[in-house]
C-alpha cells in the first residue's frame, strides 16, 4: 500500500481512539465507506509485548490480540461514520459470534482487517468482518459493541 492509500494515520487513529502503547492495535486506515465498510492495517512486529510469553522460541499473535484489532477497527468505523459514536463516549465491546481463527499470525505479518456493519440500532453497532495475512484468512466473525459513558 502506498501513502495515497491512507485513510487515517496512526496519528489520527490516536485522535479517534483512547487506546495507546502496548495495547493500540490499528496502525492505519486505508479504506473507508461511511457506515458500511473500512478497512485497517496492523503491522506484528517482533517487538509486541506478548510474543515473549506467547510462546517463547515460536512467537505466535494471541488470538485475542487479533480480536482486539477487529474491535478496535470496528471503533473506528463506528466513531467516523454518520450516526457516529460522539467523542465523549467510549465504545465497549459487548459481544462475539462465530469467531473463527484458521491460521497462526507471526512476527512480521502485515494484517488487513476487514469490517462491515450489519446493524446499527443506536447505542449498539453489529458488524462482520475478516483478518487477512495476504489473500489468507487468519480469523473472522461477528463482533457488537455498544457506545457508553467514559
Amino acid at each position: 500500500m502506498t501513502e495515497e492509500n491512507v485513510v487515517f494515520d496512526h496519528s489520527q487513529i490516536m485522535e479517534i481512539l483512547p487506546h495507546r502503547y502496548p495495547f493500540l492495535m490499528v496502525d492505519k486506515v486505508i479504506h473507508f465507506e461511511d457506515a458500511k465498510k473500512i478497512i485497517a492495517i496492523k503491522n506484528v512486529t517482533h517487538n509486541e509485548f506478548y510474543f515473549p510469553g506467547h510462546f517463547p522460541g515460536k512467537p505466535v499473535m494471541p488470538g485475542v490480540m487479533i480480536l482486539e484489532a477487529m474491535a478496535q477497527t470496528g471503533a473506528i468505523f463506528a466513531k467516523k461514520s454518520f450516526d457516529s459514536v460522539a467523542y465523549d463516549k467510549l465504545f465497549y465491546f459487548v459481544g462475539v459470534k462465530d469467531l473463527k481463527w484458521k491460521r497462526p499470525v507471526f512476527p512480521g505479518d502485515v494484517l488487513r482487517i476487514e469490517m462491515q456493519a450489519e446493524r446499527v440500532r443506536r447505542p449498539l453497532w453489529a458488524m462482520s468482518g475478516a483478518v487477512y495475512v495476504g489473500d489468507k484468512v487468519v480469523a473472522s466473525g461477528a463482533l457488537s459493541a455498544a457506545e457508553g459513558d467514559k
